[in-house]
């Protein structure tokens, strides 16, 4: 069988998505249906109906899109079905139920954005910020019931650098990822696949990557400055980790490092009211760069103290 014969649906939702149906779509790849969430209402009113990116460059290239409620409605099942896929590929989708994952006869994989079995769920690449990873990479498995444990066929691995936020991090997965399916296709066209089970890699930390909510976003700055420094960094710019001052948030977007010894309790702010902001961390402290206050735009520090004048040892909390 030719990548011309092969056919492909592809299932996918954000921006994340689109770089690998790209590549599959301009490599020449039979990509027969695209599957992607239902459109999301938008505006005041939700009177206006927002595609996702995956459905956007699906209808610019003219492939066949399903946007199912329910992946286990009978109607979505036969429809998907009656396309004779013979692999399906998931990038950035949803949880599929078995009667979904199980159709096509040479399989259903996932490109995952972590180096698995770490950072198995929803937020891979943030966790790994976070946590201070120096490397993270593109993971592509087939699917089994439990989610992202499934034999893995391919790994491929990137740095992250001390000054990557996640959106760096997201922009350079999001190419590999287009990369390495195309690859894993090739692999699996050629009968050349040797997955491993994820169960084999018993000295790899099961590092969880849970679902972000807004509470998970709160800065503790009780906590070393390095812990600090990479909780921001992996929270910016999406969702943004956030602290309050005098009861309204602030969110934080970019800070730097300082070599200090501890100077205040956690959370103290020492500033000019001109150049520089900074704060109290457990064991030193962080020069903080872009911040947004609750109800107003983005801005660099130095713009923000034109408009806000800061008591020296005021706190965040």
């Amino acid at each position: 069988m030719t990548k011309e014969d092969l056919r492909i649906v592809y299932m996918g939702t954000p921006d994340f998505a689109v770089e690998s149906l790209r590549a599959l779509v301009e490599g020449g790849y039979n990509v027969v249906a695209v599957i992607t969430m239902p459109d999301k209402p938008m505006g005041r009113h939700g009177s206006v109906l927002q595609p996702s990116p995956v459905k956007q460059y699906a209808v610019e290239h003219g492939l066949k899109v399903l946007q199912p409620e329910r992946l286990k409605d009978p109607t979505f099942v036969e429809e998907l079905r009656a396309l004779k896929a013979d692999l399906q590929i998931v990038v950035a989708f949803r949880m599929l139920p078995e009667v979904v994952w199980s159709m096509p006869p040479l399989g259903t994989f996932n490109a995952h954005a972590s180096l698995l079995p770490k950072y198995r769920g929803a937020a891979p690449i943030n966790w790994a910020v976070i946590n201070g990873e120096t490397e993270t990479g593109i993971t592509t498995f087939f699917l089994k019931h439990e989610i992202d444990t499934g034999d893995i066929i391919q790994q491929v691995k990137i740095p992250i650098a001390d000054t990557d936020n996640v959106e760096v991090v997201h922009d350079k997965l999001m190419m590999l990822s287009g990369k390495l399916v195309t690859e894993t296709v090739d692999n699996i066209l050629a009968g050349t696949v040797t997955s491993i089970p994820q169960d084999q890699f018993k000295d790899i930390p099961l590092t969880p990557a849970p679902k972000i909510f807004r509470d998970t976003c709160r800065i503790d700055w009780k906590q070393p400055t390095k812990r600090v420094y990479d909780f921001i960094r992996g929270l910016s710019p999406y969702p943004a980790a956030w602290t309050t001052l005098e009861g309204k948030s602030v969110k934080i977007y970019e800070a730097e490092k300082e070599a200090a010894a501890p100077q205040s309790e956690p959370g103290t702010l020492h500033t000019d009211n001109k150049t520089f902001l900074k704060v109290s961390t457990l064991d030193g402290m962080l020069n903080l760069k872009v911040l947004q206050l609750e109800g107003k735009k983005r801005m660099p520090v130095t713009d923000l103290l034109r408009g806000l004048k800061l008591e020296n040892n005021a706190f965040f909390v």
